[in-house]
């Protein structure tokens, strides 16, 4: 079986599981408390910040702190439940397959889910600034050549983090123990933003990425920047590392 219709059939069980629900919640849990405090974005003009860019930033960054990396964990664990919970995961090793090569194809999965999340976190900004255009009276939309930059490098700066969230899945065949150790992953990130360690922490990525766009749309506000050396080089090995060891355990526990 080819890469290609691997990943098919892993797509068609996904759309049969809860995932798009649970993005739906999340990006709407989002973004509402920011139309709700849409008046707040002109006090921050203090910041050096205009008020539509900070409507977009100050989303982004409750995105990629917790509500993204927590929908992600959830993702990891469903896609690893949904084969677990009909033992389809035994159908898929007993034909003649690669298992890195099925590991790998859920894994690619599992990206074009964030990616998926991130659009609609997108889409769900836009009709956010349209409702806040309308109640304030003043223009909160900006152009999508802004917000799909900004949207992209959360979704780049993730790939690490989405990384370490397999392996959990992987290797970790109790469900509430991988949610568990994946969300509590994620709540010390806001600390070591802070630290000159930040890029040994993938869970960090994403937060530290969007800080620092924060940093470069306000100008009266000093942000750490991202140093491309030895973040590039750290989070590659990391996410290399994860998906090896993934590959490597992935299905061992089941052939037992």
């Amino acid at each position: 079986m080819s890469f290609v219709s691997l990943l098919g059939v892993e797509w068609k069980k996904i759309r049969r599981s809860k995932i798009m629900l649970i993005f739906s919640v999340a990006v709407i849990a989002l973004w509402l408390p920011s139309i709700f405090n849409a008046d707040m974005n002109f006090q921050m003009q203090v910041e050096g910040i205009l008020p539509e860019y900070n409507f977009l930033i100050q989303g982004f960054l409750a995105m990629s702190w917790f509500i993204f990396p927590a929908s992600m964990v959830v993702c990891t664990v469903l896609l690893s439940q949904t084969e677990r919970s009909n033992k389809g995961i035994l159908k898929m090793l007993s034909i003649p397959i690669s298992t890195p090569k099925l590991c790998m194809a859920k894994f690619v999965v599992l990206l074009i889910l964030a990616a998926v999340q991130v659009l609609m976190s997108v889409g769900m900004y836009y009709v956010g600034a349209a409702i806040v255009t309308k109640m304030q009276g003043y223009n909160f939309i900006l152009l999508p050549s802004l917000v799909f930059k900004e949207a992209g490098l959360l979704l780049l700066s993730s790939l690490p983090m989405l990384a370490f969230f397999w392996l959990l899945s992987v290797c970790i065949q109790t469900p509430i123990f991988s949610v568990g150790i994946g969300l509590a992953s994620i709540v010390p990130s806001v600390l070591l933003i802070n630290t000159k360690v930040w890029f040994a922490y993938p869970m960090a990525y994403p937060f530290f990425v969007i800080t620092a766009e924060y940093g470069k749309l306000a100008t009266n506000l000093n942000t750490a920047q991202v140093d491309l050396v030895p973040w590039l080089p750290v989070a590659a090995f990391i996410t290399v590392a994860c998906l090896l060891i993934a590959c490597s355990c992935f299905g061992k526990a089941e052939r037992r």
